[in-house]
């Protein structure tokens, strides 16, 4: 909603996060429907540019739904009705938009090898991946403030399936804690991760009851 108030001071901010956001799920997704890595890059700068364009995020802020669902129609109307024009840019043209600084090798680490996975299944899949990263950075960041960081390192591994036989053992022996103390912490960082979770899910939704299908359809497009 801020990235599509143009006329406040935080809007370029606010664009900016935006992309950095979006740009893996989207170019996954542009990635699956021209095969060409270079060709994917140019077409997902040109979108955000396009994005900024024509005002699209301020309709998104007027409308319902998901902004994922409205971020990928978007990109299907754009694909359709832009394509070769597109093309003929270099990364959004004399119009660049903002500068990623993407770490080497950041697009190259999204082409997975060919497999069946259609473009919309590239993009909720780096969608969900880029949420889940997200929130995790922000809970090890959190944790590093309270000077708890080793705390986190021992104990993240605890958020996703069971965990091996003697790893809360081995964790509370490394943190100087009791067993008992030691499975009370990785509790207590599974509710911050689900509250944090939850959190950025309805950053995206106009309506709180899509929380919930927003969870399931990530924890689907990551297989869990």
């Amino acid at each position: 909603m801020a990235a599509g108030r143009r006329d406040s001071p935080a809007s370029a901010a606010a664009l900016e996060a935006l992309c950095r956001a979006y740009w893996r799920p989207l170019f996954a997704f542009v990635f699956r429907r021209v095969h060409d890595e270079h060709e994917a890059q140019d077409l997902t700068q040109a979108f955000f540019a396009r994005l900024l364009e024509k005002d699209y995020l301020a309709q998104a802020t007027a409308g319902k739904g998901r902004f994922r669902s409205f971020l990928l129609a978007a990109l299907k109307h754009f694909l359709s009705n832009e394509w070769d024009r597109a093309r003929a840019r270099k990364r959004g043209g004399d119009r660049r938009i903002l500068s990623l600084d993407l770490p080497a090798g950041e697009t190259s680490a999204l082409l997975e090898p060919a497999s069946e996975m259609t473009p919309e299944r590239a993009f909720d899949r780096q969608w969900a991946i880029t949420v889940i990263d997200g929130v995790m950075t922000r809970l090890r960041d959190e944790f590093a403030r309270e000077g708890k960081a080793d705390q986190f390192e021992r104990l993240h591994e605890f958020l996703a399936g069971r965990p091996a036989p003697g790893a809360y053992s081995q964790a509370a022996i490394a943190l100087g804690m009791s067993l008992g103390a030691a499975q009370v912490a990785a509790h207590r960082l599974r509710l911050r991760y689900r509250d944090m979770l939850r959190s950025e899910i309805a950053k995206t939704v106009t309506d709180p009851a899509d929380v919930e299908d927003e969870i399931r359809d990530l924890l689907s497009a990551l297989g869990t």
